[in-house]
């Protein structure tokens, strides 16, 4: 959260209500572009949003991850992170394996075939995200940014956009002018 809720409210009335039709708004676009992410993910790549996810990760960190340190850093269940993982087994784009220092852990790693499909996929995803903000100017892009990195700072530390995780969206290619996260 940006500040915390019993933190004193600045402003009248009139502000408050502005304030609640920005945060009504904000919601609004997140849930709508992250439906039409997850359909455009699901019906040209045949992978969830989640599925996407880990691979994102797994590429990002560029050798096998413990299941454990790969929910912590998704913020998932490790029974929900199961289940996705599973799947991308089937489908041949990870390979799980047990630890040979520590037999009870779990790790995963990227196939040839999941490194291909990442890449095209994020790619793509660039492209998508692009398009869905062709409504803005390159000006306006950058104002919003800037206010909205204004409003909530920890908002970087708080989806876990470390420097490492800037350094791999710009070398993606998710980036327009600068990282998105600064």
């Amino acid at each position: 959260m940006c500040s915390s809720p019993s933190e004193p409210i600045p402003g009248d009335a009139s502000r408050r209500r502005e304030v609640f039709r920005l945060w009504l708004r904000l919601t609004a676009c997140e849930r709508s572009l992250e439906q039409r992410l997850r359909a455009h993910l699901t019906e040209n790549f045949d992978v969830t949003l989640p599925q996407f996810e880990v691979l994102c990760e797994l590429d990002r960190r560029g050798e096998p991850v413990a299941m454990s340190q790969l929910s912590s850093r998704l913020n998932v269940t490790s029974s929900n992170l199961t289940g996705v993982v599973d799947r991308l087994v089937r489908k041949g784009l990870v390979r799980r394996f047990r630890s040979k220092k520590d037999r009870r852990v779990q790790r995963i790693e990227l196939t040839r075939e999941g490194q291909a499909a990442q890449a095209e996929i994020a790619a793509d995803n660039a492209l998508w995200i692009a398009r869905a903000f062709t409504n803005l100017t390159d000006e306006e892009v950058v104002q919003l940014r800037k206010l909205l990195r204004q409003a909530c700072p920890s908002a970087t530390e708080s989806v876990g956009l470390t420097e490492n995780a800037c350094e791999w969206i710009m070398r993606i290619g998710l980036r327009i002018g600068g990282c998105p996260c600064h």
